[in-house]
């Protein structure tokens, strides 16, 4: 399961636009745990778009929880970042919006960190029958084709 977070409740997320509140993480994490399932991923949707970085205390807190691996993304822009994600808990970081805007950040993490604990999260629309990159939670769009990249 995917949860997305605003910064401060889950919330359901359809073609980039998030209105439908869903819950608490701390709530989805127990839900999922009872039902066994294999990986969670954890998004704050919010922290790019409002550029600030990963809320670790927030993801130490669901670590902590969370009984099964645990991939965390969002606002994560430096190997600095992916360390302390990782050093909180989490067993995977994404990386998205920091991957267009600074390519060799993917190499250096994977480097540091092993391949296995980063992931490479993409977003794309389509525009004019063509899937395009986008960044920023949907808010900007590229000229990257989504399958090239």
């Amino acid at each position: 399961p995917s949860l997305l977070f605003d910064g401060t409740n889950l919330v359901k997320g359809e073609a980039f636009r998030t209105g439908r509140r869903v819950g608490t993480p701390m709530q989805a994490v127990r839900v999922n745990n009872l039902r066994d399932v294999d990986e969670l991923i954890f998004l704050d949707i919010a922290a790019t778009p409002e550029k600030r970085a990963p809320d670790f205390r927030h993801v130490d807190e669901l670590a902590d929880h969370c009984f099964m691996p645990l991939t965390v993304g969002g606002g994560v822009r430096t190997v600095e970042d992916v360390r302390s994600l990782l050093a909180v808990g989490a067993d995977k970081v994404a990386i998205n919006s920091a991957a267009i805007e600074t390519p060799e950040l993917i190499r250096a993490a994977s480097t540091e960190f092993g391949a296995q604990a980063i992931v490479s999260s993409i977003d794309y629309i389509y525009r004019q029958d063509m899937p395009c990159v986008v960044t920023q939670c949907g808010q900007h769009v590229t000229n990257i084709d989504a399958f090239q990249w």
